[in-house]
């Protein structure tokens, strides 16, 4: 690996409050997933008063920002996404006690998109131009039912051209290169319901419910080798009221593996149960509400060779022994599952993400920054 050059560094150094001061700006800005529409202006105008004038916000809301992408060149996508997965439309309030910074969504993500806007600032200034284009993203809609679609969207657009995709998500702790696929369910139960006196004895739409859910609990999961498979019914509602049998129920649910073998089995086990409750008579509707895909034919020694230099960036800018390699749902899913070289690792330490009490390391930061410039410079100058 190619150690940083001492322009870059000095750089890096002079950005340290920068890094900070970004940082409590973004956590400031609302960006629930589908609603990043704030977030996205800012890191669009934020861009272009760096000198990035190529910025701009596609139909998806992700902020691109091409350097060097003409000419038909393959071209390497480094991305962070914007979105959170709280609703808030309201600032959020950063509160800093010595080297902890707590706030919703303060490490997941925007600690890594603050590293990627102010490298890819260094790039605004510095690139020259090589064999690929580099393209800086900040994405939209990674978590929950954003369903990866800022992901999506740049594959759409730039296809067959992108030769290597990095995303700057999560703790410094690890590198994700390969993808956990999911299917995501709303379930919905009519019976005909009614008064909970006059009427007993109606189907009652929360007990199918309720019976259907440990249905799907007592499933046996793959056993497939080094796979992983799991399920989770993560909402439920439903009913009118005390006294009046439910007319209607519904919950959601999602199954996820890190293997197509283990989707496609637990495809097969959902669908079977849910066709044996029909047959009992219950009015079951099935609406599929999101779809990750898993890995798709990626040449191995290309993800090894990617995935080692992003852990190597991270053990020399953060001083770890070990870096190990995870299975996770990332907005890698989508390259990953078109066979594209893709790893995932994140620019901080801290804890609580997906928590209204989610925290930072703030001096974690900066080797956590020093680490995605790494591997930045080390791609983009490649031969």
């Amino acid at each position: 690996m190619k150690p940083l050059d001492k322009d870059f560094k000095e750089y890096l150094d002079n950005s340290k409050k920068e890094l900070t001061d970004l940082l409590f700006t973004l956590c400031a800005i609302p960006a629930p997933s589908g609603m990043e529409e704030k977030r996205a202006e800012f890191c669009r105008d934020w861009f272009k008063k760096n000198g990035g004038e190529s910025a701009y916000i596609d139909d998806a809301l992700n902020v691109v920002l091409p350097l060097g992408c003409d000419n038909d060149k393959p071209i390497i996508c480094f991305m962070a996404h914007t979105d959170t997965v709280f609703p808030d439309l309201e600032p959020f309030e950063v509160k800093q006690d010595g080297d902890t910074v707590s706030c919703p969504g303060v490490g997941d993500d925007t600690a890594c998109l603050v590293s990627l806007m102010i490298v890819a600032r260094y790039f605004i200034k510095n690139y020259v131009g090589g064999k690929y284009g580099l393209l800086f993203v900040c994405n939209s809609c990674e978590e929950g039912l954003g369903n990866l679609k800022g992901s999506r969207k740049i594959a759409e657009d730039f296809g067959d051209r992108l030769h290597s995709f990095i995303s700057i998500d999560g703790t410094s702790r690890s590198v994700c290169n390969r993808a956990v696929g999911s299917t995501r369910y709303k379930i919905k139960i009519k019976t005909e319901g009614g008064h909970s006196f006059s009427d007993f004895g109606n189907a009652n739409a929360i007990t199918v419910a309720a019976a259907l859910i440990t249905r799907l609990y007592q499933v046996e999961i793959p056993e497939i080798e080094d796979t992983r498979t799991t399920y989770n019914v993560g909402v439920i509602s439903g009913g009118t009221s005390v006294n009046t049998i439910a007319e209607d129920a519904e919950f959601m649910y999602e199954y996820r593996s890190d293997s197509a073998e283990g989707l496609l089995a637990m495809e097969k086990i959902f669908d079977g149960i849910i066709e044996e409750f029909r047959r009992y008579g219950f009015d079951i509707d099935v609406d599929i509400l999101g779809q990750r895909p898993g890995m798709g034919p990626v040449d191995p020694e290309k993800e090894l060779e990617l995935s080692s230099l992003c852990a190597e960036a991270i053990k020399t800018a953060c001083g770890y022994e070990e870096v190990p390699f995870r299975s996770g749902s990332t907005d890698c899913n989508i390259p990953l599952s078109m066979g594209i070289p893709a790893a995932c690792f994140g620019s901080y330490l801290g804890g609580g993400a997906h928590t209204r009490d989610e925290w930072i390391s703030l001096s974690s930061i900066y080797p956590g920054t020093e680490a995605v410039a790494l591997v930045v410079s080390n791609l983009a100058s490649r031969e």
